[in-house]
């Protein structure tokens, strides 16, 4: 018999809504920096055709210009000292670059928005058709958001990781990996499950992994003419016996009822999760031949099959099938 092994720990909700709170304060103050750095572009235009002495039209466009450079360069460096930050905090991979991106292409928006008003084009009515443009691409790409939304989750709240034997919506595997729009198990008899991730977030989820162990709950049947105590000491040897059992928790044995044709137990045995699969087996084999050994039955269901023959008299016979054969001759 083996020990226990450790739990790995999980992340604490908390700490994810609070990082997404600051987050979403970062990208508010972001956004109102932007608004304030666009509203005082027309003073700069003036500025610059005076100290520079030329046409308002060239000071647009050499503003323009380095609003542009000067904001490709704010993105890059916000793009990286975000990701930084992500490191530390120990954020998976795919998520860094999903946020990174997002944070990519709302800078290149104000940008771009920047850039318009710099050269004196309307942004007012731009920036209202972008709402309804963002408005109309949410409403038809509602599901696509779903799972995306529901694969941030489970990248940061982790319910499992690559590698983990989880159930989900419905199917068991082995999670290949995680993404923002699906989720990837390799069933057991290795072919992949693709499930879209709000279908997981919306439905229970079993981690076989997430602990360091795994209880084996072996359901047994014994006639009633069979000696309780004597069935139950049998199991508790196979179980102490085994090398891939824990000793703590220790192997019990319960009588959970009493059936039509049977009484009915439980050996419940701890391992090591990657020792689960074989373990189990191991321990219905040596049941069904230990109890062979020792005299205990197992009951199975039975059929009687009774056949009827109409005798001459009109009298109905139930005979054995070799004396139904016999009158069948004669």
């Amino acid at each position: 018999m083996t020990q226990a092994t450790p739990t790995p720990n999980t992340p604490e909700p908390s700490d994810v809504a609070e990082k997404a709170q600051q987050a979403a304060e970062s990208a508010t103050e972001a956004a109102n920096a932007a608004e304030r750095a666009a509203g005082r572009i027309d003073g700069l235009e003036a500025q610059l055709a005076d100290l520079l002495n030329m046409p308002p039209w060239a000071a647009k466009v050499m503003l323009a210009v380095a609003v542009g450079l000067i904001g490709w360069f704010l993105i890059k460096l916000l793009t990286k000292g975000a990701d930084r930050g992500m490191v530390r905090s120990g954020m998976e991979q795919i998520l860094r670059d999903f946020l990174g991106n997002i944070i990519k292409v709302v800078g290149l928006v104000v940008v771009f928005v920047a850039v318009l008003d710099a050269v004196g084009v309307p942004t007012t009515s731009l920036l209202a058709v972008l709402g309804a443009a963002g408005l109309a691409v949410g409403l038809a790409l509602k599901d696509s958001l779903s799972n995306i939304a529901a694969g941030v989750m489970l990248i940061v709240l982790r319910p499992f990781r690559a590698g983990d034997a989880v159930e989900a919506a419905g199917q068991q595997g082995v999670v290949e990996r995680v993404g923002i729009f699906q989720t990837v198990l390799r069933a057991y008899q290795n072919h992949d499950i693709v499930l879209p991730n709000s279908e997981i977030t919306t439905s229970p989820i079993i981690n076989f992994t997430a602990r360091g162990q795994r209880r084996i709950d072996l359901e047994i049947g014994i006639g009633y003419g069979d000696d309780v105590r004597k069935a139950r000491e049998a199991l508790l040897a196979l179980a102490r016996g085994h090398d891939k059992v824990l000793d703590d928790p220790a192997p019990e044995v319960l009588v959970t009822g009493l059936g039509e044709s049977s009484v009915d137990l439980v050996l419940r045995a701890w391992t090591n999760t990657p020792d689960y699969i074989a373990t189990g087996s191991d321990l219905k084999e040596a049941v069904h031949r230990n109890f062979g050994e020792i005299g205990i039955t197992i009951p199975f269901p039975q059929r009687d099959l009774h056949i009827y023959h109409h005798g001459s008299d009109g009298q109905v016979l139930d005979l054995p099938r070799a004396a139904f054969e016999a009158v069948e001759k004669d």
